[in-house]
């Protein structure tokens, strides 16, 4: 969404008048006779326009002598912010204790287990456990990089024990816990600009096996090693180069097809969600439920958020047009602010 500002009190007034939320975080008015201060959107009756005065905060509007609305309460975080303040906290709890339950979590967070639930999966995508699964495999992704022995790899993730994670081997890694940590897989890759920011792509023996997106080299880096330990960067020379660039006309623009080919690993479950995904057309998209639905595995709902979030090719797996059954966006791996993008460019390109 375009950022509006409101710089004059007329433009303020008409974000009164129609209760505008974009104007929530850029000023608050307050109400002479009533001596009350209120965010933009208050559902409260309008006042009349002689006795409204504006202020750039709510702090200001005190210092005043105001005091703030009961019922939009100007003074705190509106219902959105609150919502997206308590998932973040539950995410990082989440990421802190493998072993913290639904219920432990609720009440970290003030909320009943049934509601937070579908709050954390609304603004997600995914469940708790499905999150803290994600952040177990990546602990485990990380230690066993690092050269730690696999079962205090295992430990230090946060399974159980290591039985329990050798029978989850295939689902964690797509490749044994052996094969992981001693890098099978050689991959070299660059880095490069794009219309994204910045985007790293690794390529294998069989192919390109990652396309990853960010805003600086070393975070991109830290990412492809947990994936590909044995990744090296290479100079954009030569052959090599003219593939990369390939890649990046793709992104750019989705009217250069990427004719590469795709070294695409992940479990069986995976490549099965990937492909539906690919069957997206351009311009449309698909929720979690529609996803699960089209590969025969209605109630896998959950599952088909997790290998959203595995999907080590953006764009070309185009996960971003998975999006929540109201249609509003849900989680990205590389940032909802680029997923906006890319469905808006994508809409745009149908339309012409």
């Amino acid at each position: 969404m375009k950022n509006v500002t409101f710089t004059t009190d007329e433009d303020r007034w008409q974000a009164v008048l129609g209760r505008d939320p974009r104007a929530d975080n850029q000023f608050v008015f307050a109400v002479q006779t009533t001596g009350i201060y209120c965010r933009p959107s208050c559902r409260a009756r309008h006042a009349l326009r002689k006795n409204v005065r504006f202020y750039p905060d709510a702090q200001h509007a005190v210092q005043d002598g105001f005091r703030p609305c009961k019922r939009c309460m100007p003074d705190k975080l509106n219902p959105h912010q609150q919502t997206l303040a308590k998932v973040e906290q539950a995410c990082r709890l989440l990421e802190q204790d493998p072993a913290l339950t639904l219920e432990a979590l609720a009440q970290k967070v003030a909320s009943s287990p049934f509601h937070f639930h579908r709050l954390f999966k609304s603004v997600t995508g995914m469940t708790p456990k499905a999150w803290q699964q994600a952040a177990r495999e990546q602990r485990l992704r990380s230690a066993l990089a690092q050269g730690d022995k696999i079962t205090d790899a295992v430990l230090a993730a946060g399974f159980p024990d290591s039985s329990s994670y050798y029978r989850k081997a295939d689902e964690a890694l797509g490749m044994t816990a052996k094969q992981y940590r001693s890098g099978d897989v050689a991959v070299r890759y660059a880095i490069s600009d794009c219309s994204l920011g910045r985007c790293l792509v690794g390529e294998s023996e069989r192919g390109i096996c990652a396309i990853l997106l960010g805003d600086d080299d070393a975070t991109l880096e830290r990412e492809l090693l947990t994936l590909f330990p044995r990744a090296e960067r290479e100079l954009l020379a030569g052959p090599f180069a003219q593939r990369i660039q390939q890649v990046m006309s793709s992104i750019d623009s989705r009217s250069v097809s990427l004719a590469l080919p795709l070294d695409i690993r992940g479990t069986a479950f995976q490549q099965q969600v990937w492909q539906a995904l690919r069957a997206i057309p351009c311009g449309e998209t698909a929720s979690y439920q529609q996803v699960a639905k089209a590969i025969g595995k209605p109630n896998a709902v959950r599952a088909v958020a997790g290998a959203c979030a595995a999907n080590k090719l953006a764009i070309v797996i185009p996960c971003h047009r998975v999006v929540r059954n109201d249609g509003a966006l849900s989680g990205y791996r590389w940032g909802t602010a680029r997923k906006a993008i890319l469905l808006k460019r994508e809409a745009s390109r149908r339309e012409e």
